[in-house]
């Protein structure tokens, strides 16, 4: 009986030695493993608070947008506007010239050039 009593002794003894191999692998890869799933825990944060900045930064530079569209279309208009002025101050000379030149043909003087020095 001693020597059944014995093996089972040893057989415990094997049996708690291998438990404890694979208790320190288990642990080993364990650790390693909690470290990664910790790493990328963290780097799931930091991408969640990078894409809410973008999203931020983003909707700042669409209202800039649209606030340097309205600028550009105002300057056009206003662009526009200078050569409608100059347009009009140019139809102003032609019609002063042909008043300038009918009152010369009324009065019968002489032709001599342009009067309004143009």
């Amino acid at each position: 009986m001693a020597e059944a009593s014995d093996q089972t002794q040893r057989q415990a003894e094997a049996r708690a030695a291998v438990t404890a191999t694979l208790n320190s692998v288990g642990s080993t890869y364990d650790a390693d493993l909690q470290s990664r799933a910790s790493v990328l825990h963290e780097g799931g944060e930091s991408i969640a608070r990078q894409e809410a900045e973008v999203q931020s930064s983003t909707a700042a530079l669409a209202k800039q947008n649209d606030e340097l569209e309205k600028l550009l279309n105002s300057t056009n208009k206003s662009l526009n506007e200078i050569g409608d002025v100059q347009n009009w101050a140019e139809m102003i000379e032609r019609d002063l010239l042909v008043v300038e030149e009918t009152l010369r043909l009324v009065e019968g003087r002489p032709e001599s050039g342009n009067i309004s020095g143009t």
